[in-house]
């Protein structure tokens, strides 16, 4: 790979962006000169207008009929740059035009990132995306159960696939909180079992509740997300009279600012979209109960997948619970090992690596 042209930043026209956009434009600061395409023409949270990064201001619209003259006016506004970076569904658009006309219009690469599961997942979505990314020069995906999409519903090219957990900061993480650095405190003698459930997880939910109330008085659930998870179980705690031991906070405390306060974190989801709670919990070196899925036993360190709970065997996250609750000593091993795995496999520094040595072998530059 040849270095930048003339000393110029290599110019990239990014799609819809998403926050972990804004983080990886920031860390690569003057590196790359970045031009923007949202959804409301603004730029995202967090990042400023400036000689290297500015909103894009007549990129063709996007939606609406596929009519050729508009896959080639998108087609035409790719032209002025060295790599395109689209995001999600909605960005894909840009990625069939960039298919139709890559050859013809010699097109910069452009690379694809999914990010959650579709909560549409339709015959006309899956073939739409065969299509659109046949050019594709990569489709990054953070975990096992996309990956899996894009290589059986999608029916992308395994070497395509770039399979990049989000980005973590594990140094933020190495610092247990302050017990009073919430609005709740954590008294001495208390334990936490903590959890941040999904939009799908109230059934789940009402099993680690139940799990909780058999564990002693001085065992507290903290869950993150006071809305419709508090709405779901209220019941159920009034009737197991647990109220002083279940509480809920805001979903959008900075997770480095929780986490660490957990003696125990219970992941509550299955298959789906990348488990980031998990990782943070290792990052902050809790002990981790969690589905057994083959997502879970590729992110957790050998001695805690002896603690992946069975989601359809009833009692099987109480008897965990109940056992690693009982053991101090077994959850400060498990949350080392925890930690461990975490800086080494999902550290921030690792995946800007990772996303700068992609983006250059698709410019063949480095920056």
């Amino acid at each position: 790979m040849s270095a930048a042209h003339d000393g110029i930043a290599p110019n990239v026209l990014h799609v819809f962006p998403t926050a972990e956009s804004a983080e990886l434009i920031a860390a690569f600061g003057t590196k790359l000169r970045h031009t923007m395409v949202t959804a409301d023409g603004a730029l995202p949270a967090g990042l400023r207008k400036s000689p290297y990064l500015k909103p894009a201001s007549d990129f063709p619209k996007l939606g609406g009929a596929l009519g050729p003259g508009r896959m080639q006016r998108l087609a035409r506004a790719m032209t002025p740059f060295d790599l395109v970076l689209t995001h999600g569904y909605e960005a894909l658009d840009v990625a069939m035009a960039h298919t139709l006309f890559k050859d013809a219009m010699n097109l910069p690469p452009l690379i694809h990132h999914e990010h959650a599961l579709d909560a549409k997942h339709g015959l006309k979505r899956k073939w739409y995306r065969r299509i659109a990314l046949g050019k594709a020069s990569g489709l990054v995906v953070p975990g096992e159960a996309l990956e899996e999409r894009a290589l059986v519903d999608w029916q992308q090219p395994m070497g395509r696939v770039k399979r990049i957990a989000p980005l973590l900061d594990t140094k933020a993480f190495a610092k247990k909180p302050k017990h009073d650095s919430l609005r709740l405190i954590k008294h001495p003698g208390e334990h936490w079992v903590g959890c941040w459930p999904g939009e799908q997880d109230s059934s789940r939910l009402a099993a680690l509740v139940e799990a909780v109330a058999q564990l002693p008085g001085a065992w507290n659930l903290v869950v993150m997300g006071e809305g419709q998870e508090r709405a779901d179980s209220q019941a159920q705690i009034d009737r197991l009279e647990i109220n002083d031991r279940v509480h809920f906070l805001a979903s959008s405390i900075a997770p480095a600012k929780v986490m660490g306060l957990f003696d125990i974190f219970v992941s509550l989801s299955g298959r789906g979209t990348f488990p980031v709670h998990v990782v943070e919990a290792m990052a902050a070196s809790v002990a981790v109960l969690a589905p057994h899925t083959p997502e879970m036993e590729g992110i957790l360190p050998q001695a805690a997948q002896e603690w992946l709970y069975d989601q359809g065997a009833s009692g099987s996250l109480s008897a965990y619970l109940g056992a690693l609750a009982k053991d101090k000593g077994l959850r400060t091993t498990l949350g080392e090992a925890n930690r461990a795995k975490a800086v080494q496999d999902f550290d921030r520094e690792k995946t800007l690596a990772t996303y700068r040595r992609l983006y250059s072998s698709a410019m063949k530059r480095e920056f």
